[in-house]
């Protein structure tokens, strides 16, 4: 019984003493795909902002959790809104800080309507977040556009609330440069 206790607490002492020169290494070595300097752990590809529980800056979560990656229409509409216009300030001054970013601003539409016109509807959609971004400076060469219609619904219902979540457009983080 005592051998193994003491069996026990060796390993916990090795674990501990390895667990000490895994924070030694995380604090040396600095890399990142965004270029934003997060510290990586030793060949293992874990940033410090995820070992914290923090997106890794630069990234679609980063764009997600301080931003917001989408804004919402009213119906049959390609009208800004204030809470848009918001949203789409806090991501443009996102993509000054990081410029090697690429985007896509993806247009969507609900399920009323022709194929066609939600289509064209969801490329209007989001040529007008194009638009106002460049208008804030971010280069016409980062932001790309695609509609996807009403094929891609964020809410499968068919009411009111559903329609609502589906007429978006939503900006996803495409790669670096």
């Amino acid at each position: 019984m005592t051998a193994s206790l003491l069996r026990i607490s060796a390993a916990l002492v090795l674990l501990a003493a390895c667990s000490s020169a895994d924070e030694s290494a995380l604090q040396g070595t600095s890399a990142d795909a965004a270029g934003d300097g997060a510290v990586r752990s030793a060949g293992l590809g874990i940033s410090s902002s995820e070992l914290a529980g923090q997106p890794v800056p630069g990234t679609q979560e980063d764009l997600e959790v301080s931003v917001g990656d989408r804004v919402y229409f009213t119906y049959d509409s390609v009208v800004l809104n204030p809470q848009a216009i918001q949203t789409l300030d806090g991501q443009a001054a996102w993509l000054e800080q990081y410029p090697n970013v690429l985007v896509t601003v993806e247009g969507h539409a609900d399920e009323r309507g022709t194929r066609e016109y939600n289509l064209a509807l969801g490329d209007r959609r989001a040529n007008a977040v194009k638009n106002y971004l460049v208008a804030l400076d971010i280069p016409t060469s980062r932001i790309l556009t695609i509609s996807y219609g009403e094929e891609r619904p964020a809410d499968p219902g068919h009411d009111e609330q559903a329609w609502t979540e589906n007429r978006r457009a939503v900006t996803t983080v495409t790669t670096t440069q």
